[in-house]
């Protein structure tokens, strides 16, 4: 195995106190509503009918990606799994990238509030079904397995608990930002324990991936502008996000049981 660095019980330790620390935050912070200026991308152009066409179409990214993981882990490749369970996780993560292809999609033909769930709700089944995969192989996978339709649950319901505020006048994104936040969080504490695999460092270029698309997204406008309108950001956090998700599939395709 890899070198390990902290004890499975100091990672537990760990894990459940980084989970209070997020929910202390999020307590601590005001409500955070969507603003609808999030909808306003800067790329607005149509193609072949396609309203927003770009940043409709950079989500076949995903559908890719995800079709090519479902080939992987149901094909005779070399995929291994110490525990058989741990495939379901990547299954899992595999159909929910597949469905960010279909929610975004649909979302950025006319982007509103309501079509956003559609877009969230596929990519919490993505960060969490990674999160159970990691705490499968380094901390324990039947407690992976008993988790993950439990971290499923706060997942979707981080999503459904923004829209319901939203509807009432007082939208609130703290959960589900949190939500994102931990699974990124939770990524890189994972670093510090024991893996029964090869490859460890790809989760840390798989969070810097996702961390770049992050701010791809932020930066928009500008980087539109900056591109004379060949490419926006908002694309390219697409593109950069589906390059994290390659990356995983990637990582278990390449890796070694130790």
């Amino acid at each position: 195995m890899e070198k390990l660095w902290v004890s499975k019980k100091t990672g537990v330790i760990i894990l459940l106190g980084s989970v209070l620390l997020m929910l202390v935050i999020g307590l601590l912070l005001p409500p955070i509503p969507q603003s609808q200026s999030y909808h306003n991308f800067a790329d607005q152009r149509s193609w072949l009918g396609i309203n927003n066409a770009f940043n409709v179409l950079s989500n076949l990214s995903f559908a890719l990606i995800g079709i090519w993981g479902l080939f992987l882990l149901f094909s005779h490749s070399k995929i291994q799994f110490i525990d058989s369970s741990e495939r379901w996780f990547w299954v899992s993560l595999s159909l929910g990238l597949i469905l960010v292809a279909l929610g975004s999609g649909y979302y950025h033909l006319v982007p509103d509030n309501s079509r956003l769930v559609w877009d969230r709700l596929p990519m919490t089944i993505v960060f969490i079904s990674f999160v159970s995969a990691l705490i499968s192989d380094r901390i324990n996978s039947r407690l992976a397995f008993w988790l993950w339709p439990f971290l499923l649950m706060i997942g979707i319901f981080s999503v459904l608990q923004w829209h319901v505020s939203e509807l009432h006048g007082a939208g609130d994104l703290r959960l589900y930002a949190a939500v994102q936040a931990y699974t990124c969080l939770l990524a890189l504490i994972m670093l510090l324990l024991q893996s029964h695999y090869t490859r460890s460092w790809d989760i840390a270029i798989i969070t810097l991936f996702y961390g770049l698309a992050k701010a791809f997204e932020l930066y928009d406008a500008q980087i539109y502008q900056f591109c004379r309108g060949i490419i926006s950001g908002h694309t390219l956090k697409h593109l950069t996000a589906a390059l994290s998700a390659f990356w995983m599939i990637r990582m278990i395709w390449k890796r070694q049981i130790l």
